[in-house]
């Protein structure tokens, strides 16, 4: 049963696209498609509950290695006064610039900012507030390429370089959790806080419990999924 508190830290809705639908996968498996919807329909729902903010996947984009910036302006047109943040395949700067360009408020940059001793902080310096690094973990190790490869970068190891950077704000998954309901990580998110990196929570966020939970440990935001969907009285049938 959901038991209601006051809370005060942004709930953002998902919407993951696939093709011209918004999907739900399971733990990041294309094959394990929960639910399928247009794009528009989908909108529609999250944009009558007036978010804070939406978080945009192209999984599309994050699959094939480029996100689609005309997706991404029909998303923010009919997101209206909504800021989007929008994550999937960003893979270059110039990238997450045409992402901005198109009307993301800020991007979500994962595989590109692993890819080379320096890319991280060669990010930090193009956009500043309006980058957001992806901490995509699966086994206490990053995960890059729409959670298909594993970098083999501690988290501990990848913390210490954000902080070392200059980032401001951390996406962090905790994949095993992501579509499942079963509650997020909270000794990863607890870890991740404890660097002092504003942290947006993602994978498993069910209901009021566990966004109070991600609260007292310190997380800025949580992305719900499955969850904002139960949350806000929507369903969708598979």
């Amino acid at each position: 049963m959901l038991t209601c508190y006051y809370v005060t830290m942004q709930l953002i809705p998902a919407i993951d696209l696939l093709g011209e639908d918004a999907v739900r996968l399971e733990q990041g498996d294309f094959e394990r498609v929960l639910f399928r919807r247009p794009i528009e329909e989908f909108m529609a729902r999250i944009v009558a509950t007036h978010p804070s903010f939406i978080h945009i996947v192209d999984l599309q984009g994050a699959r094939d290695g480029a996100i689609r910036s005309d997706v991404v302006r029909r998303c923010a047109d009919l997101a209206g006064d909504i800021p989007l943040q929008v994550s999937g395949g960003i893979r270059s700067i110039p990238a997450a610039l045409d992402a901005l360009e198109a009307g993301a408020s800020r991007v979500i940059v994962g595989t590109a900012v692993w890819s080379k001793p320096t890319a991280l902080e060669d990010f930090v310096a193009a956009l500043e507030q309006r980058l957001v690094v992806a901490f995509d973990v699966r086994q206490g190790e990053i995960s890059i390429r729409g959670w298909q490869s594993s970098t083999g970068l501690a988290v501990e190891d990848a913390l210490a370089h954000c902080v070392r950077a200059g980032v401001t704000r951390l996406h962090v998954t905790a994949i095993e959790r992501d579509g499942t309901m079963q509650g997020p990580d909270l000794a990863l998110y607890e870890q991740v806080c404890a660097s002092g990196l504003r942290v947006v929570a993602a994978g498993g966020v069910r209901d009021d419990d566990d966004v109070l939970a991600l609260e007292v440990i310190g997380c800025e935001a949580a992305v719900m999924g499955v969850g904002y969907l139960a949350r806000m009285g929507l369903s969708f049938d598979h």
